[in-house]
């Protein structure tokens, strides 16, 4: 756990691909108490057309608007999901120069019991 989808603009850099996963990686160790090693993420990029966030609901986002959405075990406080989505969002600002309005996370909490990690196994299961 977690398991992390990126959904990116067609043409994102490379580097910028590098640098969105490295921010979401850190700041789901240093702020959720995510384990070390424990990185699974899945990454696509998308023609503008196959990428639809209304551009003004809440926020005004632009064209490098990006969605984050993280699978992660349940029970994490509110305090927590607030510092990880702010550490998300001003993380790619400082690395990447995205605005922070244009960074759309979207939490998904599963029991324990909800992962195999291999061999056919509930590893995290009581």
């Amino acid at each position: 756990m977690p398991l992390v989808r990126i959904d990116l603009p067609e043409g994102t850099p490379t580097d910028h691909r590098d640098a969105i996963t490295d921010v979401i990686y850190g700041a789901l160790t240093g702020v959720a108490g995510v384990p070390a090693n424990d990185k699974f993420m899945v990454v696509s990029e998308h023609k503008r057309e196959n990428l639809v966030m209304d551009p003004t609901y809440v926020v005004e986002r632009t064209e490098r608007a990006l969605i984050i959405q993280i699978t992660l075990n349940a029970g994490r406080t509110t305090e927590v999901k607030k510092n990880l989505y702010r550490a998300i969002a001003d993380g790619l600002h400082e690395r990447i120069g995205l605005r922070t309005e244009d960074v759309f996370i979207n939490l998904v909490e599963v029991p324990k019991e909800n992962w195999s990690f291999g061999l056919g196994e509930a590893q995290y299961a009581d």
